[in-house]
């Protein structure tokens, strides 16, 4: 998935989120050692960490995300390393104490044969005792084929007002949801323009990536429903999961 033609939409809607960064701080200043992060996408994580005292390498294989993340790294007064590359991809001589994939990086990798090697990669660059940390959103869609607005509409300093809306289609054999953007920009003197942008993820289930990590190299994974830990119930939102390598294995 290439979120180069995505990033501006992305970051409108997702630049203050929240939810998951006080719960990566915490893990990656207990580790010590740099951190790799899998799909840094603007550097939204990236920046907090790295702001908190986190040495932080992050991997992004969209050039005009990591190149809003640099032009973060600038607003907020800090130095972001991040390269291009991915789970699958990314290559390193270093061994990473922790490594992350927030806000649902592995829902880019669409077949078996691709999460197996994502993985195994990932495994691949652990230091010894250390630990694979990412999280997924829950299954749960709304009404399929229908255009919908869901209450994202943004502002712009020249007056200008972007109402985005969206259409979903559900492949359940192969479990891809397609999100289809229709950004609507209306300027001050009431040209209207429309920008049309695809997003396709491929979700998981909770056994279902608890037997890729196991097939991975990996020992049975601690899962909670959210970021503060407890179960995953049918109320939870996320599921997050904390794996290290099976030792017994190599």
């Amino acid at each position: 998935m290439n979120y180069d033609d995505l990033a501006s939409i992305y970051d409108q809607q997702y630049d203050s989120y929240r939810d998951d960064l006080h719960f990566y701080a915490g893990l990656a200043e207990r580790v010590g050692g740099r951190v790799l992060e899998i799909g840094a996408g603007s550097g939204r994580v990236t920046s907090f960490l790295t702001r908190r005292g986190v040495r932080v390498l992050g991997v992004e294989p969209s050039g005009e995300m990591r190149a809003r993340a640099q032009a973060r790294a600038a607003r907020e007064g800090v130095t972001l390393d991040i390269v291009e590359g991915s789970a699958q991809t990314f290559r390193s001589d270093e061994r990473f104490g922790l490594i992350v994939a927030p806000f649902n990086a592995l829902m880019h990798l669409y077949t078996p044969a691709e999460q197996l090697a994502a993985l195994q990669n990932v495994r691949a660059h652990l230091a010894a005792g250390g630990q694979f940390v990412f999280d997924l959103y829950v299954p749960r869609f709304g009404a399929m084929n229908t255009l919908r607005h869901e209450g994202e509409t943004f502002h712009a300093p020249d007056g200008s007002r972007t109402d985005l809306f969206l259409l979903q289609r559900h492949d359940a054999p192969r479990q891809l949801i397609t999100t289809e953007y229709f950004a609507d920009t209306a300027a001050p003197d009431g040209t209207l323009r429309r920008a049309h942008h695809t997003l396709t993820q491929r979700y998981f289930s909770r056994f279902e990536m608890e037997w890729l990590l196991r097939c991975a190299g990996f020992e049975t994974p601690r899962v909670t429903g959210s970021f503060q830990g407890g179960p995953l119930t049918e109320a939870s939102e996320v599921m997050v999961f904390q794996a290290r390598a099976d030792t017994s294995a190599a």
